[in-house]
């Protein structure tokens, strides 16, 4: 089931021209709305669904530098400082903390990447430690489980996603963005080889810039305008607990299970490194640039052939400006839960805590989590049709980033000085021969 994500007001009337277009609701679009609405832009926010309605609402709840691909941390350095930024902005709690993070494990593996990442990211002046055996211990009291060591982040944090999203739209409305709920996007208006408006279900709105922060469906979008992006899905699982015994205050990472302590005193429990790999048309014709990232998590996968074949974001459906799209058949996402995950991650939670074993769950869900070949997001104009923007492709790892990566969409859309590097994130390393040699550490 979807999680109860909070809902906001739309606005009843579809304007006839705005400045710029966000497509998506999720956390990307939402925090580029509100940067672009405090300076004065005038945008709409169109969702084919509900805000926050599919990953912004599903993920862990995770704010952390730990462990990034050294390409992010820039922009979740940014981030968390913002996270604190937008509580006071918001006026709203988004269950912003900064409780730290401490990831365990059995592996003499996970040590010594943890231990060359240290190494890299010191120049970041980024506070993390490895942590040995007894270390590990001390931080994780209660626990039971027999580790090898660890390494802690006391400045990383959490939020929570239900909120977010929505309180963050919910802001940026107060500085004149309007938001559009079921309206969906059909097509990008074109005119002299530039952006010159966005054909909805509901009819067209003129602009002179858009932002396809599209999540899993943004791959689609672009492809039916004849521009690739390289983007495949995984579908995962998660779920959340009653409220339970604290054992944290914050996240903790155990093999086969993390761990991440809510406002309202449960869990979201996560379940890294597993979920389905659902074939699709698309998928298999662009599975040469995902082979690393495969070899990397084939262990955890399963395999199917389900709905996301037939009409997913992976589909090879066809549609014109007026004919209902995809994006109208499949409002919102919203895959069931694979119970033996769940059960999976109860069992190992329980081992690692024994004063959790009982712990009921309160909800769990199925999440569509999209990924580019190197793990990393797409922030980035589009060169070769002016006016356009892309915001996606955030590899199971955007939330917490998300508040950085909206200043840094809104810097590029407005020409201001881009708030940090903006080549990594570059759209034409998807078509120039860059070659994508996998993602860096999650």
């Amino acid at each position: 089931m979807s999680p109860p994500v909070r809902r906001v007001q739309s606005d009843e009337k579809l304007p006839a021209q705005a400045d710029v277009v966000i497509i998506g609701g999720g956390i990307a679009g939402v925090a580029a709305a509100w940067e672009l609405g405090r300076r004065g832009t005038r945008v709409a926010l169109i969702e084919k669904g509900v805000v926050g309605g599919e990953q912004s609402s599903r993920n862990w709840g995770w704010c952390r530098q730990l462990n990034r691909d050294e390409r992010e941390i820039p922009l979740s350095i940014l981030a968390l400082r913002m996270w604190s930024e937008l509580t006071e902005a918001t006026g709203a709690d988004l269950g912003f903390r900064r409780t730290g993070l401490v990831y365990g494990t059995t592996s003499e593996g996970d040590i010594a990447r943890w231990r060359a990442w240290s190494e890299m990211a010191k120049p970041y002046g980024i506070p993390s430690r490895l942590l040995s055996a007894r270390e590990t211990a001390l931080m994780l009291p209660g626990s039971t489980g027999k580790l090898l060591g660890g390494v802690h982040s006391p400045t990383d944090g959490r939020a929570e996603p239900e909120f977010a999203a929505p309180e963050i739209a919910r802001a940026a409305r107060r500085h004149g963005v309007t938001v559009h709920q079921n309206c969906a996007a059909r097509e990008i208006d074109m005119s002299a080889g530039r952006v010159s408006g966005v054909v909805t279900e509901h009819g067209l709105i003129r602009c002179s810039a858009v932002l396809v922060a599209g999540g899993a469906w943004t791959g689609m979008l672009l492809r039916h305008h004849g521009l690739k992006f390289t983007q495949a899905s995984i579908l995962a699982t998660a779920c959340y607990t009653e409220p339970a015994e604290s054992v944290t205050d914050g996240g903790i990472s155990l093999p086969g299970v993390a761990v991440r302590r809510r406002v309202d005193g449960g869990y979201t429990l996560g379940l890294g490194g597993t979920g389905t790999l659902s074939f699709s048309p698309w998928g298999i014709l662009q599975a040469g640039p995902f082979w690393n990232s495969f070899l990397k998590r084939r262990k955890g996968l399963r395999y199917t052939i389900g709905r996301n074949f037939f009409d997913g974001p992976e589909s090879l459906s066809r549609w014109t400006a007026t004919s209902v799209s995809p994006f109208e058949r499949n409002r919102t996402l919203d895959p069931p839960a694979d119970q033996r995950l769940v059960d999976r991650g109860l069992g190992k939670l329980a081992a690692a805590y024994p004063a959790l074993a009982g712990t009921k769950i309160a909800a769990q869900w199925g999440a569509m989590m999209d990924f580019t070949p190197d793990g990393i997001p797409v922030i980035a104009p589009v060169t070769s049709r002016p006016g356009l923007f892309i915001s996606s492709g955030y590899s199971g790892h955007g939330f917490g980033i998300a508040p950085a990566a909206g200043r840094l969409a809104a810097d590029l859309i407005t020409g201001a000085t881009p708030s940090v590097d903006p080549k990594p994130f570059r759209y034409e390393r998807m078509t120039d021969g860059t070659k994508l040699d996998g993602p860096g550490m999650f």
